[in-house]
């Protein structure tokens, strides 16, 4: 997602008056600009993903430690929906048969024969599409094929 298609997002969850979508994209975008103050650079696309993957692993680990005190379900439900809507800002992952599809031609490309060959596969898929694939299933899939 570019900082342009957050700045659109975020006019449209204020328009709709969702204001725990505001809240999560505001906080995005709060640490874009921290990019771009403290590094003094321009925000890509894949900083803002990578950023997005970082508040979901958060949030994520305070969602757990919820359930595991298991009170306040109020609050987990509230949790829940930030991660939701994190994801949903995400580009779509590639998996089931696309990844298969990937995997075979990724396989193919790098030459790899035997299961010593494995984090070539997954480096090469991780760099075509931008680490954004359901990494176990990968694995899972990669392995079998390389046994």
């Amino acid at each position: 997602m570019t900082n342009e298609e957050l700045h659109a997002q975020m006019v449209a969850a204020m328009k709709a008056k969702d204001k725990t979508r505001l809240s999560i994209i505001r906080q995005v975008m709060t640490e874009v600009k921290n990019i771009e103050v403290n590094e003094r650079r321009d925000v890509t696309e894949e900083d803002v993903n990578s950023m997005i993957k970082r508040l979901i692993k958060q949030t994520s680990e305070t969602l757990e430690m919820s359930k595991q005190a298991g009170n306040n379900q109020e609050r987990t439900d509230v949790l829940t929906q930030q991660v939701e809507i994190l994801e949903s800002l995400l580009p779509e992952q590639v998996s089931g048969d696309a990844l298969v599809a990937l995997i075979e031609k990724t396989i193919a490309e790098v030459g790899a024969e035997s299961r010593k060959d494995m984090g070539r596969v997954m480096g090469a898929l991780n760099a075509a599409t931008g680490g954004n694939f359901d990494k176990a299933a990968a694995a899972k899939e990669v392995g079998a094929r390389l046994s």
